[in-house]
């Protein structure tokens, strides 16, 4: 019978343990440590043994040996697997990219590039000890050729590079504190609201004052969407159960998609509505000229229109309370100036994630201070594209849905405000809808959101200068609402923080004071996370998402201001389909009084559960991926490089700043921040 491999091994170790026990015996009143003491002897019996140990411990390290290499082709493997990843999400981007966001991304890169030679430049210099003492030009031959250079470097960067770069610091921190009186205007007016409570007051109430049905006004509803089918029967149920009599209201479904499935969806819905004793029409177009505006245009032309005195317009993720109408209609009675009647949204995700949480704090902002504020004090604000209720009076005399730029609800705002017309904004009367929870999908909306009021100032700019409105309407429409507020904004942001900063720390001789780095921006952050006072322990990824989205804002600003292609297209923001349980339990409410009156239900239900069925056995077999955005990455690794070289020179407070704020855009260039999918 064969022995094991080990058996002599074995043998050895048998007897060392024999042996140690007889010396435990034996002495062990003596102190422990000569329980370690091992005999060595001369005898070749021992040679033997050792010699037969060392066979065997060959195959220990054999074995070790073996478990580093399997451990190292394990990493080997993830790391090709991770370079992988990222080239094919490189590559996904890349082909997704638009013309300005290549320019930009080049751009960056080869400041990136500079950023760390200059870096390595520095770091030679540091290990030399020159930035306690620097070489002089006269003095740099005793250092030889490397110290002529830096010498010659110092001098450069002191007399040509340092003086322009100071002046740029200087105009963008003016306009950083332009921009923080306003929004600190805006604050106070917001207070001044509050404290005296003014508000808006309708002449009437629907829900009590009137008794007859021939006093509600006409009221058309739209709903504009576009390949939505994860929410467009939430805002289909949410219109057909308005508290409204039905024979004075009609509903638009205005549908521009492309996908078969998603209109036999849309139409199933709308049947389903239909059979219920809703007055409910569904029209799709083949051609999607003009994107929204296009879908409006097209809808205000039905002949039947004219019927109509007032026209609510909702997007697709949007879910009205049943009374909307009854708190938003009546404003206009008595007022005949009075063209649009805005409401505030409110989310139903807000703390689905980070993202959702850093949009819900600036969109409190927006609502609570910056419309409300605008709405009592200048009866003006721009138009959010829905969740409103206009005099369709008013639409036609501002010249209608304008498809000139990708921000309809704006370009039909200013044009109303021109001509005489005055808004009302309801903070008090909330309108549900979704937030993106991609980063993705934010960045998309984003960048619409910040191109198209650009492209709208360089159409309108002459038309509010020739308009009859007063000097003090066309300062406020060119200086606050567009340069400052759209223009400056974004350019400071992304210029100060992403450039200047990482510069001033290779260029020591500008520099940014602390007050512009840290404490004016947190004030500023603490001001606008004032509306929203449950988000405060969110304050600061609130102003480093602020900052890492001002390239997204500068991007689009500059895109729209020169008219590159990218600014005119329209992108469909992409939402989840998260609901309400107080919709759905209206919804259900609302079938057995709509039944009782004799309306008999067909079969458009199964068919809408089939293609339910259907489209969410598609949808789960797509996949979709993250990103790495190249251009957030390129200004994380330039802002982590300049936090190194704050480091060396122990700058304190600008060194925190640019490693949490390269963090925040490593975070978020490796699409780590919103929902995650596979």
């Amino acid at each position: 019978m064969s022995r094991p491999p080990n058996y002599e091994f074995q043998e050895w170790w048998n007897k060392q343990r024999e042996k140690n026990h007889d010396l435990l015996e034996d002495k062990s009143d003596e102190p422990s440590t000569q329980f370690l003491t091992v005999e060595i002897s001369d005898d070749g019996s021992v040679g033997k043994e050792r010699a037969r140990s060392a066979r065997q411990l060959s195959w220990v390290f054999l074995l070790k040996f073996q478990q580093i290499a399997s451990s190292l082709a394990w990493i080997s493997n993830g790391f090709v697997f991770l370079v992988r990843t990222a080239n094919r999400r490189i590559t996904s981007s890349h082909s997704r990219a638009d013309s300005t966001s290549s320019r930009l991304y080049r751009i960056i890169k080869v400041f990136l590039i500079v950023v760390l030679l200059l870096l390595g430049f520095e770091l030679v210099a540091y290990s030399k000890g020159w930035h306690f003492s620097p070489p002089s030009v006269g003095s740099a031959e005793v250092f030889g050729l490397m110290g002529i250079v830096y010498a010659k470097w110092l001098e450069i960067r002191a007399n040509y590079l340092a003086p322009p770069l100071q002046n740029l610091a200087n105009i963008c921190s003016v306009l950083f504190l332009i921009q923080s009186i306003d929004r600190i205007v805006l604050i106070l007016g917001c207070l001044w609201i509050k404290f005296r409570r003014l508000k808006p007051v309708a002449s009437m109430d629907y829900s009590t004052d009137v008794h007859n049905v021939e006093d509600y006004p006409m009221v058309l509803i739209q709903i504009p969407m576009c390949n939505e089918k994860e929410v467009y029967n939430q805002s289909i149920a949410a219109v057909c159960i308005q508290d409204w009599p039905k024979e004075r209201m009609l509903v638009q479904i205005l549908d521009d998609s492309d996908e078969v499935d998603t209109q036999q969806l849309i139409k199933a819905e709308v049947q389903k509505w239909q059979q219920r004793g809703v007055r409910i029409v569904y029209r799709h177009r083949l051609l999607r000229t003009g994107y929204k505006a296009g879908n409006l245009k097209s809808a205000m032309s039905c002949d039947y229109v004219k019927d109509y005195e007032f026209v609510a317009i909702f997007d697709a993720d949007f879910q009205p309370a049943p009374d909307f109408l009854k708190k938003t209609v009546p404003y206009f009675k008595g007022n005949d100036d009075l063209a649009l009647v805005q409401t505030r949204w409110a989310f139903v995700n807000k703390d689905e994630n980070l993202l959702t949480r850093l949009q819900n704090i600036n969109l409190s902002f927006h609502f609570e201070v910056e419309q409300q504020v605008n709405g009592v004090f200048l009866n003006f604000f721009g138009f959010n594209g829905t969740a409103g209720v206009w005099r369709i009076k008013a639409l036609e005399e501002s010249g209608g849905w304008v498809e000139r730029t990708t921000v309809e609800d704006m370009d039909i705002a200013v044009r109303a405000h021109l001509r005489g017309w005055k808004f009302i904004f309801l903070n008090d009367v909330k309108c549900l809808c979704e937030l993106p929870e991609t980063y993705e999908a934010y960045k998309k909306q984003q960048h619409r959101w910040h191109a198209g009021p650009m492209q709208l100032f360089r159409l309108c700019f002459v038309d509010i200068l020739r308009s009859k409105v007063s000097w003090l309407k066309k300062a406020n429409l060119i200086f606050l609402f567009f340069l400052l507020r759209k223009l400056i904004l974004p350019f400071y942001s992304f210029t100060l923080f992403c450039i200047i900063l990482p510069l001033t720390m290779f260029l020591p001789e500008a520099e940014l004071p602390a007050w512009v780095v840290c404490y004016v921006p947190g004030v500023m952050s603490v001001l606008g996370i004032l509306p929203a006072p449950q988000s405060f322990p969110f304050i600061v990824p609130y102003l480093l998402f602020e900052n890492t989205m001002s390239v997204t804002k500068f991007n689009a600003m500059v895109s729209g201001l020169f008219r590159f292609g990218s600014s005119y297209e329209w992108v469909v923001t992409k939402k989840l389909g998260r609901s309400s349980v107080d919709l759905l339990a209206l919804e259900k409410e609302s079938e057995p009084l709509i039944e009782s009156s004799g309306l008999h239900r067909s079969n458009s239900d199964s068919i809408l559960e089939e293609l339910s069925k259907l489209e969410f056995s598609k949808k789960a077999v797509r996949a979709k991926r993250n990103q790495l955005y190249r251009t957030e990455l390129c200004l994380a690794f330039i802002l982590l490089t300049a936090s190194v070289r704050s480091l060396l020179s122990a700058h304190g407070i600008h060194f925190y700043f640019l490693l949490f704020q390269g963090v925040s855009f490593l975070v978020v260039g490796l699409d780590l921040i919103g929902e995650q999918v596979s």
